[in-house]
């Protein structure tokens, strides 16, 4: 086997640990545990060797396996994280009576994923992607016998399913109109031809597809209602194969960049998700739930990423935010504790007109001042605007500290605050454009539709920062009381959906039950 091709041990190592956990699925299963967390140190060492060689020798496809910046990175990521996830549920389901079949299953859906994201041939990628939703319909249905998460496993397999055809209808595409199943072949075409119809079509199937995969409004509903599955199943979730609808955007880049009115509708569709999922979560009383709408957020404002031709950005973007949720779900249940037994909160500084105004000018005057720095001037106008977006959230973190009855100490660990995240924000933008440089292409030059809707972008995301700034204002008043309901309940949306697809009959035949449990 050529060096090039050993990160495919990653994959296979996690297969053998799935076989190994559903030939022994019951109550502590002897070995299962140690096999699946052996499985993934080595997988883990398998990513370390891809980094390695692809420092070495650049990118590469050898036998199916596509080696470059995306590849590596993320599979670097998804072993570390299956790794942290394997442990983690060798003690959370300890006793469980098919301790052996889950730890199987969750073996199963790594492997599958590590296959999709250093998958080089489109045959091998919608095996791959195939293979993921199946294998976490597997995970979701865990315990059968809980209604609500048939509910929520049965609208996922829809969703799927549609994606799934949606993937495959443009994998035939390309695969005719380039002659090749090559990922690279069709990834180099796509950025040396013009663009044809057939690429826009397979664009507009490839958005489709990963519209559906990460949960974008309105089939975002499936990932708010999985809860019913184990813990582990949700960091996995969220950390994890949420992600493949970003990581096919981002691996087709160049097939995206041929279709403008694709990419402004995934700006369009993204940035509504991005607004509607922090809404919503923000009024949620669960802890998990409110993760979950974290993640419906967070993944649109992926797709806007992506949509706006920041890929680079959107890369990053996919890394720390898995990381993050891996954490937060895994943490959940100790930062519930904790926040139970600590000291009731003293009163909370409000801030007012003016130290709202001041916050906002405070952070448009240091993203200049930083932007300046690292050539503010010669970036791309969708980086400016991105970056305008992010210097929202900074304000309203300055408000915070900029209040009348604020502590001095509070005022000044803001402040700095808003000075790391805005250097953050230029350095790793310069970090992730210099490492992908070869492999992700650059946004293209913005028409008068990206424009505008940049324009709304902004306004949009302006608008909720400052009525979320100042909520603690109007939080009395009877209309609050009443945005807040609605908002909870998602806007009704996900009712809605249940409705089209008559989601509230479900089959509870005993031949489902022993499909599920075999």
């Amino acid at each position: 086997m050529p060096i090039q091709a050993l990160p495919a041990l990653a994959p296979i190592a996690l297969a053998v640990a799935a076989a190994f956990g559903l030939l022994r699925p019951g109550r502590r299963p002897l070995g299962v545990a140690r096999a699946a967390q052996v499985a993934a140190l080595l997988a883990v060492a398998a990513a370390a060797v891809a980094v390695g060689v692809l420092a070495w020798s650049g990118p590469t496809t050898v036998t199916g396996i596509r080696l470059d910046a995306v590849s590596a990175s993320l599979l670097a990521l998804v072993t570390l994280v299956g790794w942290v996830v394997l442990r983690y549920t060798a003690s959370y389901m300890d006793g469980e009576a098919r301790e052996g079949a889950f730890t199987g299953w969750l073996c199963a859906t790594l492997s599958s994923v590590m296959l999709l994201v250093i998958s080089g041939h489109l045959l091998l990628l919608v095996a791959a992607w195939i293979a993921t939703s199946v294998c976490l319909h597997r995970l979701l249905l865990f315990y059968p016998q809980r209604r609500r998460a048939r509910l929520a496993a049965r609208k996922k397999f829809v969703m799927a399913r549609l994606g799934d055809a949606a993937l495959c209808g443009a994998a035939v595409i390309l695969a005719v109109a380039c002659g090749s199943g090559d990922i690279a072949a069709i990834l180099a075409a796509a950025g040396t031809e013009s663009a044809t119809t057939a690429m826009r079509w397979a664009a507009l199937l490839l958005a489709l597809a990963a519209a559906l995969k990460s949960a974008q409004f309105p089939t975002h509903g499936w990932l708010t209602e999985v809860m019913e599955a184990p813990t582990p199943v949700s960091a996995l979730l969220h950390a994890g194969v949420i992600n493949a609808g970003g990581f096919l955007l981002i691996r087709f880049a160049d097939v995206i960049l041929q279709a403008p009115l694709v990419m402004a509708a995934l700006v369009a569709l993204g940035g509504f998700t991005a607004l509607f999922g922090a809404m919503v979560m923000l009024t949620q009383p669960a802890v998990k739930t409110s993760l979950a709408w974290s993640t419906v957020g967070q993944m649109g404002f992926m797709v806007m990423q992506c949509g706006l031709g920041l890929f680079p950005l959107a890369l990053l973007h996919l890394i720390a935010h898995s990381l993050y949720k891996a954490h937060a779900f895994l943490a959940s249940g100790s930062g519930v504790d904790q926040v139970t037994a600590a000291r009731r909160p003293g009163p909370v500084a409000v801030p007012g007109l003016t130290a709202v105004g001041g916050a906002f000018a405070t952070a448009l005057a240091t993203y200049i001042g930083v932007g300046l720095l690292f050539g503010l001037e010669s970036k791309p106008p969708q980086v400016i605007a991105l970056g305008l977006i992010l210097i929202l959230g900074v304000a309203y973190l300055l408000a915070q500290g900029f209040a009348d009855h604020a502590p001095r100490a509070l005022t000044r660990r803001t402040s700095l605050y808003a000075l790391a995240t805005t250097l953050g924000y230029f350095a790793l933008h310069a970090l992730t454009t210099a490492a992908t440089g070869t492999t992700l292409p650059p946004p293209p030059a913005p028409g008068p539709l990206a424009w505008a809707l940049m324009a709304l972008a902004l306004m949009s995301f302006a608008a909720v920062a400052v009525a979320q700034t100042l909520f603690p204002l109007w939080a009395c008043h009877p209309a609050a009381t009443g945005l807040r309901v609605h908002l909870a309940n998602g806007l009704y949306a996900n009712a809605l959906l249940d409705r089209l697809l008559g989601a509230w009959r479900v089959n509870d035949d005993i031949h489902a039950h022993r499909r599920t449990t075999s």
